[in-house]
């Protein structure tokens, strides 16, 4: 609750009381039958809100630095008490006189009990009233505190979210363009022309890659000229060893997904499976949209698993790109995406990321 909206409703309460009392004062001067001058019932209620208010704001103004006191309440509490005697001391010469002042305008006189009594009488109402506002306010303020301290935990998360996911992303870049140099590498010593047009390909895929670098998500269209490039890359290092076939689903070209999170689907069937063989590998690039969920799936015909839990074969355990994938898939959509990879049959392996895709 930002505090001009704070404000707003300590004056609506406070004014909506005011209206309150001065109704009640005006029924209960008609019925005892103390005349027919209106004015008067009002000028007694609406003396003693004015001192009241002028006394609260003082107040207000130097019991604002206790804020802090709120997370201990008996504290709190404690400090505004002090500050009934300043209200015994002022509230009934100060309401009582604006009332004698008024009739004697109006060249009357005003008559009311003895002054000690009325003394008694009007401190003990103005604690209560004084007390519930006091409570009221300890109320409204301690809710304020607690939305503000919600919104500052979201904050701090927001900045831990994106301090994480731009951690997960340099790791990726660097990563991708090692693999890639090193496809360069080989190639120069086999064919200059070819790694010199790998040079080429790669040097588009990193600019795209610019394109990008301060997001966290890109739409689908993005992502695939990041893919494709690197598919060009790897194609010109493995020629006829490979073959790739795309299948997408033109709905799903709006639909935002992690930045560079095929290429590393892509890498993974590259290095466990292309470069460990000599014959011909296929793989099959799918992207279809489904209603409000995204499905990227990867097939290729000749890779394995290493056991039934997923893992790739890399002595045992996932390599950085799917490790680093499912950490910010898990970190940007808490738990409403998910990355699958299953061996297929006679042989191959399918991997799968599925993810919200809003409309």
């Amino acid at each position: 609750m930002p505090l001009n909206r704070t404000h707003l409703t300590f004056g609506l309460a406070w004014l909506l009381f005011w209206m309150l009392t001065v109704s009640v004062g005006v029924q209960d001067y008609y019925r005892n039958g103390d005349g027919n001058q209106l004015w008067q019932p009002v000028l007694w209620e609406s003396s003693s809100m004015v001192v009241a208010t002028v006394l609260v704001l003082v107040q207000r103004h130097f019991t604002q630095r206790h804020r802090h006191l709120l997370a201990a309440p008996w504290r709190w509490f404690a400090i505004h008490a002090l500050w009934l005697p300043f209200y015994w001391i002022l509230f009934t010469p100060l309401a009582f006189g604006i009332r004698h002042a008024v009739y004697a305008l109006a060249g009357e006189v005003y008559v009311h009990r003895a002054w000690p009594a009325l003394f008694l009488y009007e401190s003990i109402k103005i604690s209560v009233f004084i007390g519930l506002f006091t409570v009221i306010r300890f109320g409204i303020l301690s809710y304020q505190e607690l939305l503000e301290e919600q919104l500052r935990a979201e904050q701090s998360n927001a900045l831990l979210r994106q301090a994480q996911l731009q951690r997960l992303t340099q790791q990726m870049q660097p990563h991708f363009l090692f693999n890639a140099l090193n496809t360069i590498s080989s190639l120069m010593h086999s064919d200059v022309d070819k790694a010199d047009a790998t040079l080429m390909r790669l040097a588009d895929v990193l600019r795209a890659t610019l394109d990008v670098s301060e997001l966290h998500e890109a739409p689908l269209s993005t992502e695939l000229r990041l893919v494709r490039g690197y598919a060009h890359v790897m194609q010109e290092r493995y020629g006829e060893r490979v073959a790739i076939d795309w299948r997408i689903d033109d709905a799903a070209l709006e639909c935002m997904l992690p930045v560079m999170s095929i290429q590393p689907l892509l890498e993974n069937i590259f290095k466990h499976t292309v470069e460990r063989r000599r014959a011909l590998t296929r793989i099959a690039v799918s992207v279809v949209r489904e209603g409000g969920r995204l499905r990227v799936t990867l097939d290729d015909d000749s890779g394995t698993l290493s056991d039934d839990s997923g893992t790739l074969r890399e002595a045992g355990t996932p390599g950085i790109g799917i490790k680093n994938l499912r950490e910010r898939l898990a970190v940007l959509y808490d738990g409403r995406a998910s990355l699958s990879l299953a061996q297929l049959a006679p042989a191959g392996v399918r991997a799968q990321m599925e993810l919200p895709c809003a409309s």
